[in-house]
């Protein structure tokens, strides 16, 4: 089996290095870049105008690398009278260690409906919510947020710009190289796939094992014509390794 990463950037390649090492052939095919986004010069007053007891959230470690980066070069520090939030441990484990804060996340569910499931989610009246993430993301997390009474300010911490390749081949190198499972860490990823991939290749992509990070991914993928779709319990890529090598055993 060859396995066909899709995660962009550091992430992507180090997964695939990881498979490469435990003996399984693997192929890195990012569909985009990740850049500074153009907002991160707002940060520094957003942060200063947060009230004591405030929350930030990061929806990912290139969100939370680019805001501290920011903060650094501007002569300013993630503040100690804030409550600080991630998506995922890993991105809270990454956030924590750069802002020295501690960062709460959900550990059963990492994703936005696990977030919004946080008894601190609960009542949000008089909250405001520092959001740090890409030029793209879901609208359920703010959209919760001001249902709940609170009040939301996004930052741009990092943009996605799209590679271009010649479509034909690439494909064509999946299939000569016998890639048969695919791992998708996002929906915008699953859509990217999709589109990449010519109309005359869609049974064989289809026909591909898909590896997501979450239920919602999962349906997507079942929605589109994927039938064999298997979720990995974390996004992380150890987590993702091993379910990968669980699969292949």
């Amino acid at each position: 089996m060859a396995v066909l990463v899709t995660r962009p950037g550091e992430k992507g390649t180090q997964l695939v290095e990881m498979l490469n090492k435990s003996g399984v052939a693997a192929l890195h095919l990012p569909f985009f870049t990740i850049t500074a986004g153009r907002e991160l010069n707002e940060l520094p007053n957003k942060l200063i105008q947060l009230k004591a007891n405030d929350y930030v959230m990061a929806v990912s470690q290139n969100a939370v690398e680019y805001a501290t980066e920011t903060l650094h070069n501007t002569g300013f520090h993630w503040r100690a009278d804030l409550q600080y939030f991630a998506i995922g441990q890993q991105t809270a484990m990454h956030f924590s260690s750069l802002s020295g804060q501690a960062v709460h996340y959900p550990f059963q569910q990492e994703n936005s409906e696990g977030l919004l499931a946080l008894p601190e989610m609960h009542i949000l009246k008089g909250k405001t919510v520092l959001l740090l993430r890409g030029n793209s993301g879901r609208e359920l997390f703010p959209e919760q947020v001001q249902a709940r009474g609170g009040q939301v300010e996004i930052i741009e911490c990092y943009q996605r710009q799209a590679i271009i390749y010649d479509n034909l081949e690439q494909t064509s190198i999946c299939k000569r190289s016998g890639i048969q499972t695919i791992v998708v860490s996002s929906g915008e990823l699953l859509k990217s796939l999709i589109e990449f991939v010519p109309a005359s290749e869609q049974n064989w992509l289809k026909s591909c094992q898909l590896i997501v990070v979450s239920a919602r991914i999962e349906k997507m993928a079942r929605h589109f014509g994927w039938t064999d779709v298997v979720v990995s319990p974390k996004a992380d890529n150890h987590t993702l390794l091993q379910t990968l090598l669980t699969l292949i055993s």
